[in-house]
């Protein structure tokens, strides 16, 4: 709950921050701006993380600070771990000892925190942590403007998904006064890509085919794409957003493969259609119009599995 963070920030002073392996945008400016938020406290605090940062938010402020570990020792008195579905997700070993902050807002995250605050509601993690500034009584500094900002365009899809409500509107518009500048974040989540991206782009979207149905599109990554493209993590960011464009698309299918017959599928969908229970069949979650699992199988038996479970939500969705 928020008032057992606000307590735990207000009696503590060394903290960790991390996220997921292979950060989003909410992921890394929920977690930078968290760790502005708690220096500006006079906390000692800094940012973990496994693994790279995509290039579209390396002009964060604080990035070039996010130390890269596989592991925690005991010097914490508490990490944060933000936007994770269970304490595996950010791959980094030790976490299981540590006193542990699990702050989310996809309803179908486990409750693996010593302390669990999780707020469905909230457009992204970045709204949260703007709550949590007004709730302990600090200011909101430019710094924790422009990455919770970015936080919030890159989660409701630059205002435009349905997670977005007049409070993050409101939000946002209280992180501008702040300092957060939206051309700067704009061009930056948008326009800061590779080369590497477009040609990913290019042998992706050469695979889309839609189902016997043409509600939903399906989409394919293979290893030897990224490699061919010498694609970095990140690079795919939005792709299974890009058949919704199609008035006919009422919901996406993208399988990247990770390893033999090993796939991680992202699902995304319009109006009713929830996904996040689809994904929940396999382990995985997410949100309603916006989730993610794994997938073992010949390529062919996935998909066609994926696409059952997905055409028996849009059923759903219709009765």
């Amino acid at each position: 709950m928020l008032s057992q963070v606000v307590e735990l920030i207000e009696n503590k002073d060394n903290f960790a921050i991390t996220t997921h392996i292979k950060p989003d945008g909410d992921g890394i400016g929920s977690s930078l701006g968290l760790c502005w938020l708690l220096r500006s406290l006079g906390k000692n605090a800094e940012v973990v993380m496994n693994g790279g940062i995509p290039q579209a938010y390396s002009g964060l402020p604080g990035v070039d600070q996010i130390q890269n570990v596989s592991s925690v020792n005991g010097k914490y008195d508490a990490v944060f771990v933000i936007e994770c579905s269970d304490l595996a997700r950010p791959g980094i070993e030790g976490l299981e000892d540590q006193f542990t902050v699990n702050i989310d807002h996809h309803a179908t995250c486990e409750h693996f925190g010593t302390i669990n605050w999780i707020d469905s509601t909230a457009s992204a993690v970045g709204e949260m942590i703007y709550n949590l500034c007004k709730a302990i009584g600090g200011r909101i500094t430019p710094e924790i403007a422009e990455c919770v900002y970015l936080a919030l365009v890159a989660d409701t899809g630059s205002f435009r998904y349905s997670n977005t409500s007049d409070r993050t509107l409101k939000v946002a518009s209280e992180l501008v006064k702040a300092g957060a500048k939206p051309a700067k974040v704009g061009e930056a989540v948008y326009n800061s890509y590779p080369w590497s991206r477009i040609e990913l782009m290019r042998q992706v979207l050469d695979t889309v085919k839609r189902d016997g149905t043409g509600r939903i599109a399906i989409l394919r990554q293979t290893l030897a794409m990224g490699e061919e493209a010498g694609s970095v993590d990140g690079d795919n960011n939005g792709f299974v957003n890009i058949p919704l464009a199609a008035k006919d698309i009422v919901a996406v299918i993208y399988m990247r493969e990770i390893g033999k017959d090993q796939f991680r599928a992202s699902l995304r969908s319009r109006g009713n259609i929830n996904v996040a229970k689809v994904a929940e069949q396999f382990g995985g979650g997410g949100h309603k119009n916006a989730a993610g699992l794994s997938i073992n199988g010949p390529w062919d038996e996935a998909e066609a599995t994926l696409i059952t479970a997905v055409s028996a939500a849009i059923d759903a969705a219709a009765s």
